[in-house]
């Protein structure tokens, strides 16, 4: 009897160790997923605009490859909070200050569409 409400908190504890392993995980692949489509898209755009270049691009890829080129901006923006001391406070602090005032700082590869618990980023189909 004495073993069982003993063995009890301390698989609990476990339990919730187990439970925040699964959720770093997870939310480290969405960062891996990402980080994958946002290199994919900026490799996108250094194409469109070497069309450019050379005459060949439409406005709609120039359209594309300009909205890509503000979200490099983004990333390159909250990659300055990233070498702050205290960056994994004053990270969600600005994202939640920019989203109070209607300004979105993160990339679109980084901002989710719906409110599920999808893995998989925006627009990124296998």
């Amino acid at each position: 009897m004495w073993l069982l409400i003993f063995r009890s908190p301390i698989r609990v504890i476990r339990i919730k160790k187990n439970q925040g392993k699964i959720n770093l995980k997870r939310q480290m692949v969405r960062v891996k997923f990402a980080l994958r489509q946002e290199s994919v898209e900026t490799k996108d755009m250094l194409i469109i605009y070497r069309k450019y270049t050379m005459g060949q691009a439409t406005k709609e890829e120039m359209s594309e490859a300009n909205a890509q080129f503000f979200d490099v901006i983004k990333g390159l923006g909250i990659g300055v909070f990233a070498v702050l001391p205290f960056a994994p406070i004053t990270i969600p602090i600005a994202i939640k200050l920019g989203r109070l005032v209607g300004v979105e700082i993160l990339p679109s590869a980084f901002v989710a569409t719906d409110k599920s618990t999808d893995v998989t980023p925006k627009g990124k189909t296998d």
